[in-house]
């Protein structure tokens, strides 16, 4: 299952992936990042991820290639950007998504699932 948010922030556009960036799911988000305002910043935040294909790591080439910055907080993301080359964000932003939970780990409701 792959689950996506996204949140408007200091001229960015952060988007923060959960779980498995595979298949449709990976595409989903590709169309998402094809849709964004090109006037905003856009930060991939894949703390979460837990599995990425392929076609997910095309689309993550993709953001890269759109100007896209990543924060990876963990060892498999940043191993994944790494193998990737795709740009790392100097000062993570992670910490205001995380701040705008609700403290018992619920998101704002401008996320969808993909199972």
């Amino acid at each position: 299952m792959l689950r996506v948010g996204t949140q408007q922030s200091d001229g960015s556009l952060i988007c923060r992936l959960e779980g498995r960036l595979t298949g449709e799911g990976a595409e989903q988000v590709r169309t998402l990042v094809t849709r964004c305002d090109s006037n905003l910043e856009l930060v991939v935040d894949l703390t979460e991820i837990m599995f990425i294909d392929a076609i997910g790591e095309e689309v993550l080439s993709f953001g890269k290639k759109l100007g896209a910055q990543f924060i990876a907080e963990t060892a498999y993301s940043r191993d994944v950007c790494e193998r990737l080359n795709l740009p790392l964000v100097k000062h993570p932003q992670s910490s205001q998504w995380l701040a705008n939970n609700d403290g018992n780990g619920h998101r704002p409701a401008n996320n969808y699932r993909h199972r």
